[in-house]
């Protein structure tokens, strides 16, 4: 079996995800109530038996190092390891210019390594993937570089590398993020076929290529900006269809979401939450590690006499105590204490927050160790929340870390 050494890349500023940035790396940003997202593709790659993984960190780094810390170090074996790589100037006086400098300035654990191929992934997507199955197309076919792909709608195009292939599935025409006239897919002109940011090198190809850039002034060093466009009019680089990909004990949707963006994020959280969810978080041969502090079970508790709440369409992580609420379409993360009459609906509450009796919350994302008052109210007059809080163009309401609202 060829030998594979994997690079996440896991860190980029977030700076669309602000304020959850705020304090953390973006794939450290809490979700789906006791996961962080980083947990996705480390869960991805351990589940494929890939386990030699570095993760290439730098923004805001100290909560995502002591997650990896607390729930993914693998001792007592020398050829497994997820190690993370911050930024150390191996190769400057800069700290890493882009994704492809970021893998530059780690070209030694490449060598130390001398795998015969390189999966360099994003750390920033929900998806569940089993990434054995593009390694084996890629080496059937020869490639020096396997991008995955999938379909995403065109109004979405300037947010992604859309690629051209022919017949063959070969790499044939490269837009990184454009800004008008994307290229469509044939025969379907309101789709456009988009990197996932999911490689997977050949070594000495990745070495040779990274090499050449960082000898480029003008580069921005960036994988989808410089190294693919100069590359594959060059070299043989071929496209994986994710939709394709078949995970065990489960049917796959091809569901993959880049939350980047503040509304993304929270859709992606609404997500988990249909009778048939988009992504099967309770696949058992296909778990999503994390780490939980030990909290008890989570408590509900209520008058039988007097009930008026209710709770549809939710999710409730451990150590969350809940009285008699209204609870719809909603994310809640771990040890959140929610009061009587507590309205809360289409919302993702982080953990360790507690919410007044009373108070009353629509379409909002409420950050880690926030209090809301008795009878506090979000969501409900958007011009006011403007005031005080990071509203988006959709109208959903943020608000930052440790607030304390309506006190």
């Amino acid at each position: 079996m060829a030998s594979v050494l994997s690079m996440i890349l896991a860190g980029g500023a977030g700076k669309r995800l602000s304020p959850l940035t705020a304090v953390r790396a973006k794939p450290a940003v809490p979700f789906g109530g006791q996961y962080r997202i980083i947990d996705f593709v480390l869960s991805n790659f351990v589940n494929s038996d890939l386990h030699k993984i570095y993760l290439v960190t730098q923004f805001k780094s100290h909560s995502l190092s002591k997650h990896v810390q607390r729930c993914w170090r693998i001792a007592g074996l020398s050829d497994k390891f997820i190690d993370t790589l911050p930024a150390q100037m191996w190769t400057g006086d800069d700290w890493y210019q882009g994704t492809a400098d970021a893998i530059y300035q780690n070209i030694h654990h490449i060598a130390s390594h001398n795998p015969d191929m390189v999966c360099v992934f994003g750390g920033d997507h929900i998806y569940t993937m089993d990434v054995r199955q593009m390694i084996n197309q890629h080496e059937n076919s020869d490639a020096d570089l396997t991008v995955a792909a999938i379909p995403v709608p065109v109004n979405q195009a300037h947010n992604f590398g859309i690629i051209e292939i022919d017949d063959n599935s070969r790499m044939i025409g490269f837009q990184e993020k454009p800004k008008s006239k994307p290229k469509t897919i044939p025969g379907n002109p309101n789709y456009v076929l988009a990197s996932m940011g999911n490689y997977v090198f050949n070594k000495d190809c990745l070495i040779r290529e990274l090499e050449a850039d960082a000898g480029v002034a003008s580069s921005s060093h960036d994988f989808g900006k410089d190294i693919i466009p100069s590359f594959f009019p060059r070299a043989k680089v071929m496209i994986y269809d994710f939709s394709t990909n078949e995970i065990s004990g489960d049917l796959n949707d091809g569901y993959w979401r880049d939350v980047g963006t503040l509304d993304s994020y929270w859709q992606a959280n609404m997500d988990l939450l249909p009778s048939r969810p988009k992504i099967n978080l309770y696949n058992q041969q296909w778990p999503i590690n994390t780490y939980i502090p030990p909290y008890p079970p989570a408590l509900i508790a209520y008058d039988q006499e007097f009930r008026e709440g209710r709770i549809n369409h939710s999710m409730m992580a451990t150590g969350c105590i809940v009285n008699d609420v209204f609870l719809d379409n909603s994310v809640i993360g771990y040890n959140v204490n929610i009061g009587d009459q507590a309205r809360i609906s289409y919302s993702v509450i982080l953990p360790n927050v507690k919410i007044g009796e009373g108070a009353e919350i629509r379409r909002a994302i409420i950050d880690k160790r926030s209090e809301i008052a008795p009878g506090a109210k979000i969501g409900v007059n958007i011009e006011e929340d403007r005031k005080r809080f990071k509203v988006t163009e959709s109208g959903l309401v943020v608000v930052p870390r440790s607030t304390k609202v309506g006190f």
